[in-house]
């Protein structure tokens, strides 16, 4: 996957209408179009970085004021898409950092610039559907890793302004996993 495009709608029916104008615009490959708390609409697509920045151009048009985010990011991360599908699970949980979003698309950003700044493993990414259209980003690895990982993501330009909380637990509970997947 070499770039993904996402769009954050405010709206159940433009989000519809703004999906269907995305896939005819470019030749994109559609991840998910979805609902989300409270009535928000999420879309996510890959392809090559021309072809999904001129879909988001179309999106955005079409959608309106009712676009509250969107991104493209060329060369993301693999683990992102894990994370989305919570498809990622480590062999062994070491520190766990927590980034908290009130954009679902501040997410997105975060996670990718975290997985590029340290090494360490993500864990999932909850893209707003039950949690009141906020999200948020779990990770894992060494205690340093897991700082320098977060301090990307909370700073990254595109996320900064949407953080509502960050944390880092140095040794969690051996439990706790099984309550975070």
């Amino acid at each position: 996957m070499e770039t993904i495009g996402f769009l954050e709608l405010n709206s159940i029916a433009k989000g519809i209408e703004t999906a269907d104008i995305v896939l005819k615009t470019a030749a994109v490959d559609l991840f998910f179009s979805k609902t989300g708390c409270p009535g928000k609409y999420y879309l996510m697509f890959t392809g090559e970085v021309a072809a999904v920045q001129a879909s988001i151009d179309a999106g955005r048009a079409r959608g309106e004021g009712h676009v509250v985010d969107w991104c493209v990011i060329p060369h993301v991360h693999p683990q992102v898409v894990k994370a989305i599908n919570m498809t990622a699970m480590p062999e062994t949980l070491q520190a766990i950092g927590v980034m908290e979003f009130y954009s679902v698309t501040a997410s997105v950003y975060g996670a990718d610039a975290a997985v590029k700044a340290a090494d360490v493993d993500l864990l999932d990414i909850r893209l707003g559907t039950g949690i009141g259209g906020k999200s948020f980003v779990i990770l894992t690895g060494e205690v340093a890793a897991v700082r320098e990982s977060m301090e990307a993501g909370i700073h990254t330009p595109n996320a900064e302004g949407m953080v509502v909380s960050a944390v880092v637990i140095p040794s969690p509970h051996r439990d706790l996993l099984a309550s975070l997947i």
